[in-house]
């Protein structure tokens, strides 16, 4: 299982924030330059999602709601059942991050990829995605407000809508601009990947910088990180296996099931970095810190499924997608899976 190589220059971004931090004036010019990066992020999402397949994925509406459920249902209630490993494997701080983990959206790119390497259905998994983020920008920070309470940086409606402003805005942008930008983009989407992948470091940076400023990084150890990731490969393994066989018992085919496993495992690195950034402030370098490695985490152990899925025996069976969603996940996966 290869280590992806955006994760090595996140892990060099965070370093860099621990040798040298952005302080007083560069801490501002950071801050400012993460959220529009950002938000220019959330522009081109929503310029490469083809209307038409929005409104169709809409038919399929059993497999969403199960992709949403397994997304803001069962990942909130492994989350909260996590408490009781505290302070045995984890401190309370580190479950706080772990929760929050449970409550952000799926990703879009990486469900797309690891659908398509399995052969399973892309454009549902395409519409998954999607829908799960868009929703999430609403109903993320209201589970943390009900979940996390104070500890979730006192959530309000200015923090609501500040999330609204820097995603959900320029999403919906991106699709009413999407006629006359759109051929653009998928010309070019190797240079706007960089775009992808610059905005998250630069979030990274702002929000690591902050949590060195304010010394937060003496709460954890290195045995706190290794309960960390033994908690979360738990998580992971739980979720992979709940949304197949769950799946399954709800008599979904292999495509569909292909589709909801790879949507409703992951959790969106895009997404989760900049609402921590507003929900938990200062804090937010260590409340995404569980994220960073389940995201990772996820993306080693998915791409093994995928691979092993396409050499099933019923793969072969599975329909191609078409042209328009072929160029449609092309568009979308022109950068490392997130």
């Amino acid at each position: 299982m290869p280590i992806d190589p955006y994760i090595l220059l996140l892990l060099g971004t965070v370093g860099l924030a621990a040798l040298l931090p952005a302080r007083g004036g560069a801490a501002h010019v950071a801050s400012g330059a993460a959220t529009a990066a950002i938000a220019f992020l959330f522009f081109l999402y929503g310029a490469r999602l083809s209307t038409r397949e929005a409104l169709d994925g809409l038919r399929h509406w059993r497999l969403h709601i199960t992709v949403l459920a397994s997304t803001f249902v069962l990942f909130p209630v492994l989350g909260l059942a996590a408490r009781g490993l505290v302070p045995v494997l984890l401190t309370h701080p580190l479950h706080q991050g772990l929760l929050f983990l449970t409550l952000v959206p799926s990703t879009i790119q990486s469900s797309i990829a690891f659908t398509s390497i399995a052969r399973g259905n892309v454009p549902a998994a395409i519409c998954a995605g999607s829908f799960s983020s868009l929703i999430g920008i609403v109903l993320t920070p209201l589970l943390a407000a009900a979940l996390l309470g104070n500890s979730g940086g006192g959530f309000s409606a200015d923090s609501l809508i500040k999330i609204v402003l820097q995603l959900l805005v320029p999403f919906l942008a991106g699709q009413l601009l999407r006629r006359w930008v759109g051929g653009f983009i998928a010309r070019h989407k190797k240079v706007l990947g960089l775009v992808d992948r610059g905005s998250i470091l630069l979030v990274v940076y702002a929000a690591f910088s902050e949590g060195m400023v304010q010394g937060i990084w003496h709460q954890v150890s290195p045995a706190r990180l290794a309960g960390l990731l033994v908690v979360e490969a738990a998580l992971l393994a739980a979720m992979l296996a709940l949304t197949w066989y769950g799946a399954k018992a709800l008599r979904f085919g292999r495509a569909d099931r292909i589709a909801i496993q790879f949507a409703g495992s992951k959790k969106s690195l895009a997404s989760g970095l900049p609402m921590a950034s507003v929900l938990f402030g200062a804090h937010a370098s260590l409340a995404v810190l569980p994220l960073m490695l389940f995201h990772q985490m996820q993306l080693m152990v998915c791409a093994v499924i995928a691979k092993r899925r396409a050499r099933d025996p019923e793969a072969g069976t599975t329909a191609p997608a078409g042209p328009a969603v072929a160029a449609s996940a092309a568009a979308g996966t022109g950068t490392q899976p997130r």
